[in-house]
């Protein structure tokens, strides 16, 4: 019995010396399931920031907004409640609105271009513009380029089906397309859109593929059509004052981790998608692929409308970020 309890304590003595080991915690915040794919991506970056620093960083991840709600992750890392956090590019919404550019309509959809984002212009010109809001960019993680409009009562297949229908939208921004095309969006966080499409407050749902998996919109929602319809972004920014305290080959290590997650997270992101529209069908949803001509007639009628939008919201830096965008 003494042996055991020797190796009990001995192995709580281990245990409490590794828990103890980490110089630094980083607490990050964000807003989608476990089971996104953006999660499982942190994940291995958690273990690549512990590899490259030997334990001496320790990166705790909150998802599905336990930590903070999806609104409160920009000022919570602000004024250092926790030390860093994951938004979705659309939420700076006039906050800064040059990040919106991914996300006019059939724009940045290209995956070649998408590839080079991470290390281009424009996303070093976005990380100024961050940097001037208080808080320190540590990566961009590419998401989707595969969006889906679900539906409950009847696919939406052409620009008509779109009239009246009240559809969960993006942001004031991006919801000019829909509204161009006679749809009635209503922005909210993606947590929320579950409960509006179960209770009828919403019609139809707008996501990307694999989050109407991880989400569960198969339950409440019959339809689905996919398309190329925008670019999105999850990026995480660090706490500047925290970010600076840190030694210097801790912030090498973070942001060479950093910087392999970001081109991880396109194949993840690209098998993801590729496998969520099978999945929706196993599940009941009837899926449609838009052809290229309708998708062709979409972006016709949506994108302008948007970009028009954009650059009166944007007048200082909305056609620099859309150049840059061009040139990738």
């Amino acid at each position: 019995m003494r042996i055991l309890f020797a190796a009990l304590a001995a192995a709580g003595l281990a245990l409490a010396t590794n828990a103890g080991a980490a110089e630094f915690t980083m607490r990050v915040s964000h807003q989608v399931p476990t089971a996104h794919h953006m999660h499982k991506a942190l994940l291995m970056f958690a273990e690549d920031v512990k590899q490259r620093t030997k334990g001496g960083v320790e990166v705790q991840l909150f998802p599905a907004e336990q930590l903070a709600k999806a609104g409160e992750n920009f000022p919570g890392v602000a004024r250092g409640a926790f030390e860093a956090a994951l938004s979705v590019n659309v939420q700076w919404g006039t906050t800064i609105p040059e990040m919106n550019a991914p996300t006019i309509p059939f724009f940045f959809t290209d995956l070649e271009r998408i590839k080079k984002f991470p290390t281009s212009e424009a996303r070093k010109y976005l990380d100024g513009l961050l940097a001037k809001r208080g808080v320190h960019s540590v990566s961009w993680l590419y998401i989707t380029r595969q969006s889906i409009f679900t539906s409950g009562k009847k696919p939406i297949k052409t620009l008509a089906d779109f009239q009246g229908l009240k559809i969960r939208g993006l942001n004031t921004l991006t919801d000019n397309a829909l509204k161009a095309v006679g749809a009635a969006p209503s922005a909210m966080p993606g947590s929320e859109v579950y409960q509006g499409l179960q209770t009828g407050v919403l019609d139809a749902g707008l996501t990307d593929v694999s989050a109407a998996v991880s989400r569960r919109y198969y339950e409440v929602q019959k339809f689905g059509t996919v398309l190329p319809y925008f670019t999105v972004y999850f990026h995480m920014y660090a706490n500047p004052k925290w970010w600076q305290r840190l030694k210097p080959e801790y912030r090498a290590a973070i942001e060479a981790a950093a910087a392999k997650n970001e081109q991880d997270i396109v194949q993840i992101t690209e098998d993801t998608a590729a496998a969520a529209a099978g999945q929706l069908r196993e599940k009941g949803m009837q899926i449609t692929i838009l052809p290229p001509a309708e998708v062709e007639a979409w972006k016709a009628k949506m994108q302008q409308p948007v970009i028009d939008a954009f650059l009166k919201i944007a007048p200082e830096g909305g056609a620099k970020i859309i150049e840059l965008l061009k040139k990738l």
